[in-house]
């Protein structure tokens, strides 16, 4: 498998595993985009919505974001907003 073909499964794994959470997200306003995943396996996420500025986004992003992509995707090292 090319190194592409890996990132690109990697990115495939983490936006299902995004699609699984996104309906809790969205039923407080909000949203979740996935940006890009670094070299260090960071996936770097966009809060919109009511998420956007929210002072609980962090919480979310840590307690609950994260939590179910590493999860999914064991692989990840972290994840970020950006």
């Amino acid at each position: 498998m090319a190194v592409d073909e890996k990132v690109e499964s990697m990115q495939d794994r983490v936006q299902q595993a995004l699609d699984e959470i996104r309906p809790a997200i969205q039923m407080d306003g909000g949203d979740v985009e996935l940006v890009g995943i670094t070299d260090q396996n960071i996936v770097q996420l966009r809060l919109v919505g009511a998420c956007h500025g929210c002072p609980m986004s962090m919480l979310t992003l840590q307690a609950g974001i994260e939590r179910v992509v590493r999860a999914r995707v064991p692989e990840i090292q972290g994840v970020e907003a950006i």
